[in-house]
Formats: C-alpha cells, sequence, structure tokens
C-alpha cells in the first residue's frame, strides 16, 4: 500500500524508517496537507497528517476523489480533522492516542520552573558576565495550589509530579475522576480552580466546548500574579485577552508550547523572515512569557511510539482488520 506522509521533517522519516516494512511504501513530503497540496496524494491508497494540517472538508472531499480511504494521523488530538466530512465521503481516520504522555508532563512542569525561577533569564545573563540576581526572584512551589484542567494521563501526570514538590493539587475535568482520590488531589468545580489556584495549567482536548475556555471572563475570575500553562492545544486560550491581562498584570507568568494561530509559524525556521502575527509577536515582548515551539512531545521515545503505532494503523487497515485507534464522527 503506497502511503503519502505530509508534514514530515527529517526527525520524522528517521522514526518512522525504523518500523518500515514491506507491507507499506512510504513517500515523504514536507509540506503540510490542505487543500493547496492535496494534489500531491493522487496515485496512493492512504495519507498520512500530522498536527496543524488542515482536514477540513474541502481537502477530505479531494482526497475521496483520488480515491484515499484512510488518513493516518501521527499524533493525538484530531481538532483539524472535519469528522463529519470523513463520515461523509467514507474515509476513515486513525490515530495515536498516546506517544509519551511522560514527555508532555515534564515539558511542563519544566515551563513552570523556567517561568518561576526566571532561567531563560539568568542563563542570557550570565553568557554576558552578568552575575546580579536583580529582577530574578522567585517563589517556593512547597505549599502552592495548582489548578490542573483535564484529567488525562498527561494531566494526572502533572499532579503526580507536582505533588513531590508539595504543591495541592486541584482538577477539573467534566466527568468524575476516579483515580483523583487515589492520588490526593481535589476534583473541584472550573470557578473554584480559576479563584484558588496560584498555577493554571491545561491539559484537556479542544473541542466546541473548550474553545478560548481562558478567555476575559475566566481570566477575571483567577488571581493576581497567576501562572498559566498550555501544553495542550493552542486554542484553548483566547489571546487577546490573555494579553490584555499580561498589560494589567492580572496574569504574572505564562508558559506556551501551542499558541492558537501556530499553524503558520511552528515548526518552520522563521529566523529570516518577517513574522506578520501581531498577537504573536506582542506576546514575545512580555518579559514574564516563555513560549517553545510546540516540542512537548518531542523526545526520542514519543517519536518511536509514533511511527511504530502509525505503522500498525496503516497495516491494520490494508488487512482490513479492526482499527483499534480510529476515530469517528458524533452523528447522534
Amino acid at each position: 500500500m503506497k502511503v503519502a506522509v505530509f508534514s514530515t521533517k527529517p526527525y520524522d522519516k528517521e522514526a518512522l524508517r525504523h518500523y518500515d516494512n514491506d507491507e507499506v511504501d512510504l513517500s515523504y513530503f514536507e509540506v503540510p496537507l490542505n487543500i493547496a497540496t492535496v494534489h500531491y496524494a493522487q496515485g496512493f491508497g492512504a495519507v498520512s497528517a500530522f498536527v496543524n494540517d488542515d482536514l477540513g472538508e474541502a481537502t477530505i472531499e479531494r482526497l475521496a476523489e483520488y480515491g484515499i480511504k484512510l488518513i493516518a494521523l501521527r499524533c493525538a488530538g484530531f481538532n483539524n480533522v472535519d469528522l463529519a466530512a470523513a463520515a461523509k465521503f467514507g474515509v476513515r481516520i486513525v490515530r495515536v492516542p498516546a506517544y509519551s504522555p511522560y514527555a508532555v508532563a515534564e515539558h511542563t512542569i519544566g515551563l513552570m520552573l523556567a517561568l518561576n525561577r526566571k532561567l531563560y533569564k539568568s542563563y542570557n545573563r550570565v553568557r554576558e558576565g552578568n552575575f546580579s540576581l536583580n529582577g530574578l526572584l522567585g517563589f517556593d512551589m512547597h505549599d502552592k495550589t495548582v489548578g490542573i484542567i483535564g484529567a488525562g494521563k498527561i494531566g494526572l501526570l502533572v499532579g503526580e509530579r507536582l505533588k513531590a514538590f508539595g504543591c495541592e493539587v486541584l482538577v477539573y475535568d467534566p466527568f468524575l475522576c476516579k483515580t483523583c482520590d487515589e492520588q490526593g488531589f481535589k476534583q473541584v468545580t472550573l470557578a473554584q480552580l480559576y479563584a484558588e489556584s496560584h498555577i493554571i495549567t491545561l491539559h484537556c482536548p479542544l473541542t466546541n466546548q473548550t474553545k478560548n475556555m481562558i478567555n476575559e471572563d475566566a481570566l477575571d475570575q483567577m488571581r493576581a500574579n497567576v501562572m498559566i500553562v498550555n501544553t495542550g492545544r493552542g486554542g484553548l486560550i483566547d489571546t487577546k485577552a490573555l494579553i490584555k491581562a499580561l498589560k494589567s498584570r492580572k496574569v504574572g507568568y505564562v508558559g506556551l508550547d501551542v499558541y492558537e494561530e501556530e499553524g503558520a509559524l511552528f515548526f518552520e525556521d522563521h529566523s529570516n523572515d518577517i513574522i506578520l502575527d501581531d498577537k504573536f509577536e506582542r506576546l514575545l515582548t512580555f518579559p514574564n512569557v516563555l513560549v517553545t515551539g510546540h516540542q512537548a512531545y518531542f523526545t526520542h521515545e514519543a517519536l518511536e511510539h509514533i511511527a511504530e503505532t502509525t505503522i500498525q494503523n496503516l497495516i491494520a487497515f490494508k488487512y482490513q482488520r479492526p482499527l483499534d485507534n480510529e476515530i469517528k464522527a458524533d452523528l447522534s
């Protein structure tokens, strides 16, 4: 089976080649998959796509016209996929439901520590021979209240690590978290989490219900000088409202590994370009904002798991086996 693999970097190719075999014939394309590049998929039996590829109705319809029946996502999230369109045109969608929750959880803690102890500032100062501590004052994580939005695997791993720091961990999830009590976490309402947390970290999927959940109203409910960390999906935060809260000093620290308009920026080198996204550029002017380029997942273990699961998904489809990692639209 011939597969067109979009949005591939050298590290993606290297990982996939470790699990490549005679069952699938992979062709790599660096370009993202969208309506402008979908023509590259002609002549293939399936495509593989990544987190910022545009799998809206127009793209999926064109793929179906080319006879493609499977899209194999190399990520867990699928907010970029029109599942209703996939069902309409008979295209099946599979994903990698969990590759390395440890990687994302550890990166989340890293952002918290870097922001709190201003490691990025001190690194640059020392390299310039400046050993002054002015402006580098942090706080003890011990006894601080941390609110985790989303009680999935990553959120619970973050809570487990924060517990080791001596933090009080609050968790919000629309569903009952059976393991929260066992781990010493307190499941609370969203309003209580906003009001009591010194640090808020986002680990929920991006849906119609969660889009821009961190908005002006939510920010107004938070305590002053709150730290907000997002390693989930960029669309969870209303960037304009966040900038306003930073300017008013309501928000004291922001750590972002994702951004709501990241598709045009992330995973590429723009060091010689003029970035036209004014909101993103404004975020970078704040000394208390730390942005990484969607790298929370980026470990050897995660890349290997993504590659292995993607190949397994493709082989299962080829031999008409059950697709354990299939996602479908809720058409009820």
